[in-house]
């Protein structure tokens, strides 16, 4: 069945959105023009994008900019994208971690390093996109609800863009993040309540004209901002000489990051752009807000919505939009679900730091500190080329590991007070 949008929403034409030609419903197929809409007027379910990618070549994406417009098309944005006033996130490394990989056992092991995007974390892949949607639907101001990156990358992505922005956290953020967030000018309100309540007040304010003209990047806009994580499984491939990892673990929030690198990968092999080969996908939760982990271990299709309690803010989503999508996808490539405890995550961000020098941020600490738990119960392959994701910077989450950061000694500026100090 196809549908055009609900009246009085804004429409475009495929060729705004490049290859993509419309919306699909992720549960009953049910198709729908390009618009500002996030879920399905018969089933409530969410929407996909749908596209006709044509004859896409690896030497045209070889090409193109060294950032996420290399994959323009791929993606629901314009041709001359990469010319308009944008933050151009992606292209981050892939490190190779051979230290890390010979003290968890493992014989190759690369880390994806999302720290170093403009503003330190993925989300400036997704706000990317939803940026170019918002400007196609004529909105005037970004929003959004969030957990303290995703505020900090739509307020550098609306004043690079020359919009306004309005974005709404909880109130008891890291103050890092909330300092980040306040730098770019747009107003930043807390609200007294965990993330999913902050969600659902952001979806009565679409509703209102107070909202009116609102481009809601994870909201309204949530269709075209979700694909901005397949670019993670395009670099990952391409990085990795035009092959997909044999297995790879992602942390989980709402868990779309993890279905888009999963449709990310599925694209690349039915373009050809990389063999057709098994992969096994990992999620990791923190275990003070691990709905999706708990389902997976109990066999359950239903994930249970939590009230989140862990040091791993940027994860603490209670119910999460994509949960029963991870559960399918873990049980579909032959991976798993997991969570450790926030002593484990702070464990594994010096473990990480360490061994390779890379400062995550708690998420970054969850999703090492699950390949660390899945590599000592032998639920990796310990041959198998494996990639984990680490999607911020540790800067942004120093109070997680303060209580330990102080100088192994205090001493006077002489060589005799040295020698002391250190003489054992």
């Amino acid at each position: 069945m196809a549908h055009t949008n609900a009246p009085g929403s804004s429409t475009t034409t495929s060729s705004e959105f490049g290859p993509a030609t419309g919306l699909s419903c992720r549960e009953c197929g049910t198709v729908y023009d390009l618009g500002p809409i996030f879920a399905c007027a018969e089933c409530f379910g969410p929407l996909e994008v749908t596209y006709d990618f044509g004859d896409v070549r690896r030497e045209d994406i070889e090409s193109g900019p060294t950032n996420i417009w290399r994959y323009r098309s791929l993606l629901p944005v314009p041709p001359d994208v990469a010319a308009k006033p944008n933050l151009q996130p992606g292209w981050t490394k892939l490190v190779k971690a051979d230290r890390l990989a010979a003290e968890l056992g493992l014989r190759s092991l690369h880390i994806k390093d999302d720290s170093g995007n403009p503003t330190h974390s993925f989300k400036d892949r997704v706000v990317a996109i939803a940026l170019e949607a918002a400007r196609t639907f004529g909105f005037h101001t970004l929003s959004c609800s969030s957990t303290g990156n995703l505020a900090g990358a739509v307020g550098a992505a609306a004043a690079r863009a020359g919009l306004d922005s309005c974005v709404f956290i909880p109130a008891d953020l890291e103050a890092a993040k909330v300092t980040m967030a306040s730098a770019y000018g747009g107003r930043l309100v807390g609200i007294q309540g965990t993330y999913d309540e902050v969600n659902r007040f952001c979806s009565e304010l679409i509703g209102d004209e107070l909202g009116e003209k609102w481009g809601f990047v994870n909201v309204n806009l949530r269709p075209y901002y979700a694909e901005g994580s397949k670019t993670l499984a395009y670099e990952i491939a391409e990085q990795l000489g035009w092959r997909l990892p044999d297995q790879i673990v992602i942390p989980v929030a709402s868990g779309s990051q993890l279905t888009k690198v999963d449709k990310g990968f599925r694209e690349l092999i039915r373009l050809g752009l990389v063999e057709d080969r098994p992969y096994r996908i990992f999620g990791a939760q923190a275990e003070g807000c691990s709905p999706v982990s708990r389902a997976y271990k109990a066999g359950h299709d239903v994930v249970q919505p939590v009230r989140p309690d862990t040091i791993a803010k940027s994860l603490a989503i209670g119910n999460p939009a994509d949960g029963p999508y991870v559960l399918d996808i873990a049980r579909r490539t032959g991976g798993a679900v997991e969570d450790v405890d926030d002593h484990e995550v702070v464990e594994a961000i010096r473990l990480l730091a360490r061994t390779e020098g890379v400062f995550a941020e708690t998420a970054g600490g969850v999703t090492v500190g699950v390949l660390r738990k899945l590599a000592r119960e032998g639920r990796l392959d310990p041959d198998a080329e494996t990639v984990v994701l680490n999607t911020g910077d540790g800067l942004k989450t120093l109070d997680a590991i303060a209580e330990q950061a102080r100088p192994a000694a205090v001493i006077r500026p002489s060589l005799d007070a040295f020698r002391t100090a250190f003489a054992n």
